[in-house]
């Protein structure tokens, strides 16, 4: 293959963005600790299905309440209007939110073009942040963002629950303990299937739509529903199955390795299933290669590789990783644990979590734990004692780029090589 660079301006970029991820959280000399019976009013922004369901755990975090709401689309404000508070104050224009003063922290759960954007803004304007993942939506958007926190100080959660749920932070406890052993190869699988790839009726009133708002900083278009419906899968507006899904799980190794960015990427995509839909392919699969870290290199090991498929027309080992260790491997998913030895080594013992019982391997979602909740809580509770939350700004950069990079190998055909 042919291999394709990046620029210098994206590499400088990117590298500024990533380079407070070993850096504790700096806040303003005046900052106060919250105290626990203190109420934290929250404004939320892009009301649809996604910020519904945060809002349904939201509710149950011990003093906050949901007191701001906006939204481009008016149907989506009246839905999200039955379970804020009753009184709460609705706009289409988020920098009228952003200007109350009464409101202390904004949740963020707008498309993928919009969080970087809103993000600085709500910091700019002294407030604390949850945002959904994908944290950047373009590859210099990292520097950007990096740049305000640094400037305004604030307390910013990056959507990727993972890191508060409580399996999870054990499996890690166990990878960095030794119990696999040196770890050189990540698996990791998004798999669904789905059909909801058919155009059709999608029952969105463009009358009481702001579709220029919508639009924000993507190239202007005519109105089109099916892409409002599902904005995930067009380039101006999400990046696919790489940034929807795998930051997921590539932020899970990112922590659990204390992983970067990887050195290249390779990428290959089709469509089974959307064609002339989506502009994004419904199936993808991506190798990301690491460099080898300080300890790695100095035993004289390789780096790590990292693989991960997608899919919408096979729901096969559903969404789940694995760490492929020399003695054992530990496979995740948001329900479970499972360290497997190798055969070799048969006298490190196998170890599980399994919070499901009766439910299957590699589900969307599980009951137990409640990663949505457990997430908010730890946000909440950051701004209440000013400390780091579980998903800084700086793993949310670093996992976005990481798919950034692999969406570009996958966009010029080519092997995408990192700052060059």
């Amino acid at each position: 293959m042919s291999r394709s660079k990046f620029s210098r301006r994206k590499f400088l970029a990117a590298s500024a963005a990533t380079a407070a991820a070993t850096t504790a959280l700096t806040l303003p000399a005046s900052a106060q600790p919250i105290g626990a019976n203190e109420r934290i009013n929250i404004g939320l922004i892009g009301t649809g299905g996604r910020c519904r369901a945060l809002m349904a755990a939201l509710a149950r975090v011990p003093n906050t309440r949901m007191t701001a709401l906006c939204d481009v689309y008016d149907a989506n404000l009246e839905l999200a209007q039955k379970l804020a508070d009753a009184n709460a104050f609705t706009t289409r224009d988020y920098s009228a939110l952003l200007a109350r003063r009464d409101i202390h922290a904004v949740l963020i759960a707008s498309p993928d073009h919009w969080h970087t954007p809103m993000t600085i803004d709500a910091m700019a304007a002294g407030k604390d942040v949850y945002v959904e993942k994908p944290l950047t939506h373009k590859m210099r958007e990292g520097a950007l963002i990096t740049e305000a926190l640094a400037k305004h100080r604030r307390i910013v959660q990056v959507g990727t629950q993972q890191r508060s749920m409580p399996h999870i932070i054990r499996a890690r406890e166990l990878i960095r303990d030794g119990r696999i052993g040196t770890v050189h190869k990540v698996r990791m699988a998004w798999n669904r299937n789905s059909d909801r790839v058919r155009r059709g009726p999608q029952n969105v009133d463009s009358k009481r739509l702001d579709w220029k708002r919508f639009l924000g900083n993507a190239p202007m278009q005519d109105f089109d529903d099916y892409k409002f419906r599902n904005w995930r899968w067009f380039w101006d507006f999400g990046n696919g199955i790489l940034t929807d899904l795998m930051v997921h799980w590539l932020d899970v190794a990112h922590w659990v390795l204390d992983a970067d960015h990887p050195e290249r990427a390779v990428t290959t995509g089709n469509f089974n299933t959307a064609r002339d839909v989506w502009q994004t392919p419904d199936t993808i699969q991506t190798i990301l290669s690491y460099a080898p870290t300080a300890a790695q290199a100095k035993a004289g090991h390789g780096g790590v590789q990292m693989y991960f498929e997608g899919t919408f027309c096979n729901a096969r080992q559903g969404a789940m990783i694995e760490f492929m260790g020399t003695e054992g491997t530990m496979y995740i998913d948001r329900g479970r644990f499972e360290l497997i030895p190798e055969p070799r080594f048969m006298k490190n013992k196998p170890d599980e979590m399994i919070l499901n019982k009766d439910l299957p391997r590699g589900r969307d979602f599980y009951p137990n734990p409640d990663g949505e909740l457990l997430h908010l809580q730890n946000w909440i509770d950051a701004i209440r004692n000013q400390r780091q939350p579980s998903a800084p700004i700086s793993a949310g950069v670093s996992a976005a780029a990481a798919a950034h990079l692999g969406n570009e190998a996958y966009r010029q055909n080519r092997v995408a090589v990192w700052g060059k």
